[in-house]
């Protein structure tokens, strides 16, 4: 039940708690006819088919009319490797000085909250450790969007923003899809080598690691202490790779692979990290495309 109409009156106490607060309806709808509703802050979670019906006191049915609502929830599509994406989310709802913000994925994991007028990063999920960004005062100019920094392909996911009254009821609710494409890379057998690009920002921690891997997690390159670690390397790729120097230093991670085969084709995958934290992901996807030899056939003329 989402709006009741009686005796002259709204009867809130028959609506469902998930419309409390959330409907609106023109004064004196019955002279003037008009039974539109106003449904505020409106979420994918309310997509249905909604029933207005009007009956007579005897309970006869006067009119009856059916309205579809479809809520579109916003997309946003980045490359892995990029330094930031925005979840975008803007109110012009005046929104309590103790409201509570939450940013979460559809699976239930905390992504970013700002409760109390200050950022609780201790609920935050470690993945998202110190790769979240809000703005100040988000409450005062009602920008809510989430930042997330150098998101990568297991980003891929529904991200929903829920605001709570301080009793805990729902002031607004958005939910924003974010596709992070994988980065793909098409070459031909037989090519003397091919680049797979990941250039981020310089100057990385000197103590970081940086580790390239296949989709089998084999090992292609390990950069840790400062030197090459060859000795981790697979023996798949053993003198079979190139790296450019200082690569901390100028932030270029490209990873050149010689002599490509079919067999190489599949997904790598670089890390960079620094104290158990993820500094730098990104993913690509390279196809090595097989030669085609043409055999010709000459019969024999008698």
């Amino acid at each position: 039940m989402i709006y009741v109409h009686q005796n002259g009156s709204d009867q809130h106490e028959e609506q469902h708690q998930v419309y409390r607060d959330r409907t609106k309806v023109n004064e004196d709808l019955l002279k003037t006819g008009d039974l539109s509703l106003t449904l505020k802050h409106p979420t994918d979670g309310d997509n249905y088919t909604y029933t207005c019906t009007v009956y007579s006191r005897e309970g006869n049915i006067l009119l009856k009319k059916q309205v579809e609502l479809k809520v579109r929830v916003p997309q946003v599509e980045v490359d892995s490797g990029v330094e930031s994406v925005q979840l975008p989310f803007n109110t012009t709802l005046h929104l309590p000085e103790d409201a509570k913000v939450e940013w979460k994925c559809i699976h239930d994991s905390y992504i970013h909250v700002y409760e109390n007028g200050s950022h609780q990063f201790k609920e935050q999920h470690q993945a998202y450790r110190d790769r979240t960004k809000m703005n100040e005062n988000l409450l005062k100019t009602g920008d809510l969007s989430l930042t997330l920094i150098y998101p990568t392909d297991w980003y891929t996911d529904t991200y929903i923003c829920t605001v709570y009254s301080r009793e805990g009821n729902i002031l607004l609710k958005r939910n924003v899809e974010l596709k992070v494409r994988v980065s793909e890379l098409e070459v031909d057998s037989g090519v003397e080598s091919v680049q797979l690009t990941f250039k981020t920002t310089q100057n990385l921690p000197e103590d970081a690691k940086v580790e390239w891997k296949d989709e089998r997690s084999r090992k292609v390159y390990v950069y840790e202490n400062g030197s090459d670690q060859p000795e981790e390397q697979d023996q798949v790729y053993r003198d079979r790779i190139k790296m450019n120097e200082d690569l901390l230093k100028t932030g270029d991670l490209s990873l050149t692979l010689k002599h490509p085969t079919e067999r190489d084709s599949g997904s790598f995958i670089c890390k960079v990290q620094s104290s158990g934290n993820i500094l730098r992901t990104k993913s690509l996807l390279l196809k090595v495309k097989g030669l085609i030899h043409y055999l010709s056939f000459f019969p024999d003329c008698h």
